[in-house]
């Protein structure tokens, strides 16, 4: 049985980090409408510091690490960071979660669960910027 989330409205690190533990447990999670998903802080700073690691800067090696631009690869980039990914336990929960943008047709018209925990109505700062608007600032065709 998969267990559908709504990402619309959803905190972006507090829904990866709901998502790694009941991943870990066992548990196989497809989040939808991950684009509605916020990043909470100023749009200036959030978009700088996305550009910052796509460009590559934050290590200074020109290799890597490869930072995602499409939502969908950036909220499975984010709980991956929320996991030990490198050994079993941590690549089977990899494998249990599932990111979709939109709701593809085998999850519609069904029950989809929204965690209050993860919910944007906790921030306390009006600012937040949309995964949607990060992914085409970073030039992501979706």
């Amino acid at each position: 049985m998969v267990t559908i989330i709504n990402g619309d409205g959803m905190i972006i690190g507090r829904l990866a980090s709901l998502v790694a533990q009941r991943g870990l447990a066992g548990e196989e999670i497809a989040i939808v409408n991950v684009e509605k998903a916020v990043i909470s802080g100023s749009r200036a700073r959030v978009l700088a510091n996305y550009r910052h690691k796509r460009e590559r800067g934050a290590s200074g090696n020109r290799w890597g690490p490869f930072v995602p631009r499409r939502p969908d690869h950036l909220m499975k980039r984010t709980i991956r960071g929320m996991l030990p990914y490198k050994r079993p336990r941590g690549v089977e929960a990899m494998k249990n979660i599932k990111c979709y943008v939109g709701v593809p047709v085998e999850f519609v018209g069904k029950e989809m669960e929204v965690p209050e925990e993860a919910h944007m109505n906790r921030l306390n700062n009006p600012n937040h910027v949309t995964l949607a608007a990060v992914s085409t600032f970073l030039g992501a065709k979706f």
